[in-house]
């Protein structure tokens, strides 16, 4: 192989570096006007009226639009297959507002601050209602936040409005109560997990307008261009023949741009206007209305003989979906399916779950979706039940891991077919020096330090759902246009995807000329999450390279006056050995010039297994006892994946999702005040590490072969996210005999906690 598997720079990364205009603000036309949104300052109310008289009056407003002037089809905001299994529940305007921030009016201006303007002049009388803020108080209460009429659930995922029961579910396997009571040791834990903001570089915006066919053209940052069309279909009662997704380059989504955040209200006001329109999150409405991470409470039992042989785990999850139940159904499954089936003894597994409506900004999709919550509480319950046991966390868990050849039951039955989780715990322990470090060490100025460990394992797309589609066309002179609905989000998937087509067509990479996402011209693709793009859309770029390939042959075996089976093809010519040959540039330029057959072949692909990939994450932590101030100096990360198909970006994927696991570990949380107003609105407020905070990195591949990957491959992108909170607060656990059980943990936490043992 020329390009799978070596570090390849990102084809765009030039354009990126130098500022060229590549991402949706830089391309909005001059002359669109500008929507801003006056937002909901009560957590839940009603809107009695909207005077706009005076904010009409200002110079340069085109249009106010209040919930009396939108549609009144519910949808859903959450960027996923058909049929849709978030409940419809929201309308683009609605009078019953349910969370601060909540949009009340739109607004539409020649510019800017013509449009702030009016929005400050707008007169809103509400009825306040009393709000639900305790998503533990959320079952049953009296206080219901969907009690409209139209809400509507196209799947049966338990839900039920007037509970304030957005998703139920719950999964056993074996005999559970049975297990725990043979089991010798049988330890219970609740865990608490924060919501947490994606906190990306480039906030939501979208521009639109109308084109020359009068059809609705809407230029968005965004994961999931072909689920936006649907989505706006729905919202806007329009058909999707009439709407086009066009997506430039992304700075930034971590799954927060699997929403349709921001879409709508532009595209809303150019179908009432007919002109462009355009509109920019600011960072604070980015933090308070944009989707960020469930937060969760979840309830663990382990059973395990005192051998460390772990029987059976029971897991009930609590998920806080917010105001809305966009990605509620789906990402509360992943708690439970990727955390147990890390541990292969089991003989018994439960996994419970409710998903429950309140009044805070509704949640959405974050890089791991569910698995982190679940991986965290999973991990950090084996560390504590190590730590009872008296025996290393290494050791327990390379007792009790999962292997290749087993039979994943809590995974949806699939094999595990590519495992090289044991080398990646023995990789692991060899970067960390864990035999001298493990437990701690006290240094000569009084602080600790101490070692924590964790595994984690992910998915490979949604299994039998998620669908990659792609075009090659041959052109003359020989190069190749490959066209992808999947969407590069900065995680380099242009870059990835024309390896593997270059290694197919044996090629050099610059003939390959990969072009972005447009509704109209690319094909079919689910889109950019759940890790599926280098499983699922890979393969499909394999596929489709050996159907052009063996067209490439035919053709030129005609065109030579050979017979098919006696050419053969080389990537740059065919040709009979020894014999007549003709090369692929005139091949390509013959197929446009007169013989109607133009080179060029589209498949889709879907899977029906998602091949979990797997890491082991190791941080050692710095620790003063007097202030309780916890440093990452180093962290060790030993990832499968499968065949690593660009070192370089499977490196950075790496390491920048430890560097949001530490985040969510010690720094980062979204609180609300009693009323319910966010209070972490801004990076002075929502506190994410810096490159000063994240200690030493390192990164090592253990290789495995997934054989329905493409050239082995498997996903990395979530997985990396889900090691770092377990194995540091396993860390601060063998640091101080202090077990913590909610995130983030704080210094004050960890002084608190050491000041009881002085009293």
């Amino acid at each position: 192989m020329s390009y799978v598997s070596k570090p390849i720079r990102k084809r765009d990364a030039m354009s990126l570096v130098t500022g060229k205009p590549v991402y949706t603000g830089d391309l909005c036309p001059a002359g669109a006007l500008q929507v801003c949104l006056l937002r909901s300052p009560h957590a839940h109310a009603l809107v009695e009226s909207v005077d706009k008289t005076a904010a009409l009056r200002v110079p340069g407003v085109v249009a106010i639009y209040t919930w009396e002037d939108v549609p009144q089809s519910r949808f859903t905001t959450a960027g996923q297959t058909w049929p849709e299994p978030s409940p419809y529940d929201r309308l683009i305007l609605d009078r019953r507002l349910r969370c601060v921030g909540d949009p009340v009016a739109i607004i539409a201006a020649e510019t800017e601050e013509s449009a702030q303007k009016a929005r400050q002049l707008l007169k809103v009388t509400y009825q306040v209602l009393e709000p639900l803020l305790d998503f533990t108080k959320a079952l049953d209460n009296p206080i219901i936040v969907h009690p409209e009429e139209n809400f509507r659930a196209l799947c049966d995922v338990g839900t039920d409005a007037a509970r304030n029961l957005c998703s139920q579910e719950e999964m056993t396997v074996g005999d559970v109560e049975g297990e725990l009571a043979q089991s010798e040791v049988v330890l219970e834990r609740v865990y608490h997990t924060r919501a947490n903001s994606q906190a990306m570089m480039e906030t939501f915006r979208t521009y639109s307008y109308i084109d020359e066919y009068g059809r609705l053209n809407v230029v968005s940052s965004t994961q999931v261009p072909f689920h936006v069309r649907r989505i706006l279909g729905n919202a806007l009662e329009m058909s999707r023949r009439d709407i086009r997704i066009v997506k430039p380059r992304i700075g930034g989504g971590f799954g927060a741009k699997q929403s349709v955040v921001s879409e709508i209200f532009p595209a809303f006001v150019t179908k009432m206007t007919g002109r462009p329109a355009y509109i920019c999150y600011t960072r604070q409405e980015t933090f308070t209305n944009g989707s960020p991470r469930h937060e969760m409470e979840m309830r663990v039992r382990i059973g395990a003989d005192r051998d460390g042989t772990i029987r059976v785990i029971d897991l009930f999850a609590l998920s806080n979906a917010g105001a809305y139940g966009d990605h509620g159904p789906t990402t509360i499954g992943l708690v439970g399916h990727k955390a147990l089936s890390l541990y292969g003894t089991l003989k018994a597994a439960r996994f419970g779950c409710q998903v429950v409506y309140t009044n805070t900004m509704g949640a959405g999709a974050y890089r791991g979706y569910g698995a982190t919550q679940g991986i965290f509480a999973v991990e950090a319950a084996v560390n504590e039940l190590a730590a009872q046991l008296g025996m290393d966390p290494c050791l327990l868990r390379e007792k009790n891991m999962v292997r290749q050849g087993q039979i994943m039951a809590t995974y949806y039955n699939e094999p595990c077919n590519s495992c090289a989780l044991d080398r990646c715990m023995e990789q692991a322990k060899k970067m960390m020096n864990w035999e001298e470090k493990y437990p701690r060490k006290v240094l000569e100025n009084g602080h600790i330090r101490s070692v924590g460990v964790a595994m984690a394992m992910q998915g490979s797309g949604i299994s039998g759902v998620d669908i990659g589609s792609v075009e090659i066309r041959l052109n003359d002179d020989g190069f190749y246009t490959l066209l992808v609905g999947c969407t590069d989000m900065g995680t380099g998937c242009d870059t990835i995807l024309s390896q593997m087509a270059a290694d197919c067509l044996e090629c050099d990479l610059d003939r390959i000329a990969v072009r972005g996402v447009d509704t109209d011209q690319s094909p079919y693709d689910t889109g950019s999450y759940a890790s599926s793009t280098t499983y699922i859309t890979g393969m499909a770029v394999v596929r489709t390279c050996q159907e052009l390939r063996e067209k490439i042959l035919t053709m030129g075996a005609k065109m030579i006056g050979v017979p098919v089976e006696q050419a053969e093809f080389d990537g740059r010519r065919v040709f009979v050995p020894g014999g007549k040959e003709i090369s692929l540039a005139e091949i390509g330029s013959a197929s446009f010039e007169g013989h109607n057959h133009c080179l060029s072949s589209c498949i889709s692909h879907s899977s029906p297994i998602s091949p979990p990939p797997f890491m082991v994450g190791m941080a050692e932590i710095d620790l003063d006892p007097e202030t309780g101030v916890v440093q990452v100096v180093d962290y060790a990360a030993a990832v499968d994946c499968g065949t690593v198909v660009n070192t370089n970006l499977a490196r950075v994927q790496t390491e920048g999702g430890i560097a949001q696991g530490i985040g969510m570990a010690l720094y980062e949380e979204v609180n609300h005040t009693p009323k319910g107003r966010l209070i972490n609105d801004s990076f002075l407020q929502y506190k994410i590490p810096s490159r000063l905070d994240l200690g030493t990195i390192r990164v090592e591949f253990e290789s495995s072969y997934e054989p329905s990957g493409p050239f082995g491959a498997k996903s990395i992108g979530e997985l990396v996210i889900n090691t770092p909170a377990p194995a540091i607060l396993g860390a601060i656990l063998n640091a101080t005999g202090k077990a913590f059980h909610t995130l983030p943990v704080k210094p004050e936490d960890v002084a608190m906690a050491l000041l009881e043992d002085k009293k």
